[in-house]
């Protein structure tokens, strides 16, 4: 049954009536799909909201392209928001023959009528935040306060972070996370702790003085006693007072800005940073990031009501990365490192803020149905279906088995998942060229039958297929829900 956007209404009335009714449409391939109602953000009576707020969210273990989709969706939309996370985090964004590497900003700043939003569920680092302010605008982008607003409740990332982060690596020896030493996971520790020192409180250097000399002496126990230099309280407030200053025009309280936004019916795109597998609750703890980058936690880092919230866009690669420590089902090893290597080097493989080379596997579609389900995917965007063009045979994991035991969910317990063994199933590769492919018809058959495959077996329509790193080597699938965003 496949229903137009101006037969919504009658459609809530026939199937139930409420706001988040599922309705039955067609997908983008001909098989039906359930769509909630508000997926349109339609000017529409009463039950369909009359403005658009998307969440776009990483399906995997993080750098599955999400940087490309959302400069892509930003032309559509009003604001760009991040929502969690500091600048651990690595966007590559290409136009033209500019590379623009994104590390706190969203994506958006790329767009030159966009506003951008640093949300209250961010750590940020002021030295690393103008960092990246004056590379970006060297680029010729033009970065404003009117253009740029940072939350007087985001929490601050100091010095004494960092050298905890290190201390932190060192002292798990083996079991170490993997971070990116950024200070980012003992930033969240500090916040959680009430220890925090946010935007607003360093706009009062007295109280700034205050915070950092009191927060100080803590850590300096800490950095001293694994043999490194202690801290002084003096430098940091001078290195970090002139930061602090400049960063006073670009303060605001985002929350009210994006509840203002709404009013107005702007169009927001809230961007996450990691990924669903890396969600501090639902990823594989402890290999995970210190905050939320599930949808749930869009609601909380960018201070906008849940049910405000009308669509919800799932990224993932054709494969899987990982970068750091921590179990990878799927990863290709021993006899698969020459097809992982490949992988590598056409995906570019390699991390936007580290330069770790991104250890490579398989797609996932159990961890990729689990991230789904945890996040309420409207749609897919798939992204680097070209990386794939010169394999023979390409392989799907469609289940997990477990000492002998079939098991169709993902285990909490990082310890048994390193024991899974994948069940595969294998498909033909298509073995042609498919970069800069902008219509799914043109796709090589078995390229086609690919992406039927995957959005079968995680259950989600796919409406977007990226085929280069470019804005226009992008396929939008015809009756789907991306193609109502763009429209």
């Amino acid at each position: 049954m496949e229903i137009a956007g101006c037969d919504v209404i009658r459609c809530l009335v026939e199937y139930g009536g409420s706001r988040d009714t599922r309705v039955p449409v067609a997908g983008s391939f001909g098989e039906t799909f359930f769509r909630t109602s508000h997926s349109w953000g339609q000017e529409c009576p009463r039950s369909v909201p009359t403005f658009m707020i998307i969440v776009i969210i990483g399906a995997q273990w993080g750098d599955e392209g999400k940087g490309k989709v959302v400069d892509l969706l930003a032309d559509r939309f009003d604001i760009v928001s991040r929502y969690q996370g500091g600048h651990n985090a690595g966007h590559s964004v290409y136009v033209g023959d500019k590379a623009f590497v994104l590390r706190l900003l969203p994506s958006g700043i790329i767009h030159p009528d966009k506003t951008c939003v640093l949300g209250n569920g961010m750590v940020i680092d002021p030295k690393a935040f103008f960092e990246e302010v004056d590379q970006i605008s060297e680029k010729g982008v033009s970065i404003t306060p009117e253009r740029l607003k940072v939350s007087s409740r985001a929490h601050l990332i100091m010095p004494y972070h960092r050298a905890l982060d290190h201390t932190s690596e060192e002292r798990l020896g083996n079991e170490k996370i993997g971070t990116t030493l950024r200070g980012i996971g003992p930033a969240y520790e500090d916040k959680a702790g009430r220890r925090g020192i946010r935007v607003a409180d360093a706009m009062s250097p007295e109280l700034l003085k205050l915070r950092v000399e009191r927060n100080l002496e803590e850590a300096n126990r800490i950095i001293v006693l694994f043999g490194n230099q202690p801290l002084r309280a003096d430098e940091i407030l001078e290195e970090l007072t002139p930061l602090v200053e400049r960063l006073r025009p670009f303060v605001c309280e985002t929350s009210h800005f994006l509840a203002d936004a709404r009013k107005a019916k702007k169009k927001i795109l809230l961007e996450g940073a990691q990924a669903t597998l890396l969600d501090v609750d639902h990823g594989t703890y402890p290999y995970v990031t210190s905050s939320n980058p599930t949808a749930g936690g869009a609601s909380v880092g960018a201070g906008i009501p849940p049910h405000h919230i009308t669509g919800v866009l799932g990224i993932v690669r054709t494969y899987a990365t990982r970068v750091g420590e921590g179990p990878f089902p799927t990863e290709m090893l021993d006899s698969e490192e020459d097809i992982a290597n490949l992988i590598r080097e056409r995906g570019r493989e390699y991390g936007s803020v580290t330069k770790r080379p991104r250890r490579c596997g398989w797609f996932d579609a159990v961890a990729t149905r689990y991230a789904a389900e945890l996040n309420g995917f409207d749609s897919m965007a798939l992204t680097k279906l070209d990386v794939l063009d010169e394999l023979d045979e390409i392989k799907v994991c469609v289940g997990y088995e477990a000492n002998g035991v079939s098991i169709d969910t993902f285990p909490a317990v990082s310890h048994d998942l390193r024991a899974i063994k994948p069940i595969y199933e294998t498909l033909p590769g298509w073995r042609a060229d498919t970069v800069g492919t902008t219509e799914f018809d043109k796709l090589p058959e078995n390229a086609q039958k690919y992406v039927r495959f995957l959005s079968d077996q995680v259950g989600v329509e796919i409406g977007l297929i990226s085929t280069g790193p470019e804005r226009d080597q992008t396929i939008i699938l015809k009756e789907s829900v991306m193609e109502g965003w763009f429209a």
